[in-house]
């Protein structure tokens, strides 16, 4: 039987902003991309002046080029909607953004951002992205599962929004190297140690859902729909 990683299909990453895509599921990728079946991915935020400098907008999307060489990673989609500002746009002008590029890169597999994050930003390309990958045509994704975001799933309230418990493992002993590597390359947003978007965190993240699986590392995912 194959594992569930070749049972993935053609996979698309929605990442609300720069950085999310490595941090959720960067070592899925780069083991997509070995297999040959390399994943697409959709940036959907990106700063706008003047709370973002266009210097620093820059050298983010540059930094997420280079994320992407490193992962493997075989087109970047970038939607340009305004960063920690979603909740200003109209939803159905957010929904139908998201749902063009899922009809154009008609994937199997959804990974998109847990609802449960802190930020509304995420919570608002859930709700789009599955209004997106609704089962009512002929092709939809069959496969939804959702990522957790270090500084953002992990500061939601306990009881009073959903927890991540993930019952998807994903074995990213092979990748997690290129997985940090890539979150590296976004120098602009990486700290140091004990810091969460440090280096020393989404290796110890890796390796506790690895432990939990026996493996190396992981990446864990709460699963969210399989039609078969």
């Amino acid at each position: 039987m194959s594992g569930i990683v070749e049972r993935l299909g053609r996979v698309l990453v929605i990442a609300p902003h720069p950085d999310d895509e490595v941090l959720g599921c960067g070592g899925l990728i780069a083991r997509l991309a070995d297999l040959g079946r390399p994943a697409d991915v959709v940036i959907v935020t990106e700063g706008k002046p003047p709370a973002y400098a266009e210097t620093v907008v820059r050298r983010v999307a540059a930094e997420t080029e280079a994320a992407a060489r490193i992962l493997g990673v075989r087109a970047v989609h970038r939607l340009g909607c305004p960063a920690a500002a979603l909740d200003m746009m109209a939803h159905a002008d957010l929904n139908r953004m998201i749902g063009d590029v899922v009809a154009v890169a008609a994937p199997d597999t959804l990974l998109l951002p847990f609802p449960g994050d802190i930020h509304r930003d995420h919570q608002l390309v859930f709700e789009a992205a599955m209004v997106a990958a609704r089962p009512t045509g002929p092709r939809y994704p069959t496969t939804i599962l959702a990522y957790e975001t270090l500084s953002e799933t992990n500061w939601n309230a306990p009881g009073l929004t959903p927890a991540f418990v993930p019952g998807v493992f994903i074995d990213i002993s092979t990748s997690i190297d290129r997985k940090i590597e890539a979150f590296e390359a976004y120098e602009s947003q990486v700290r140091a140690f004990p810091a969460e978007r440090s280096s020393v965190a989404l290796r110890a993240l890796a390796q506790l859902r690895g432990a939990t699986v026996h493996r190396m590392a992981a990446e864990g995912f709460v699963h969210v729909r399989d039609v078969g």
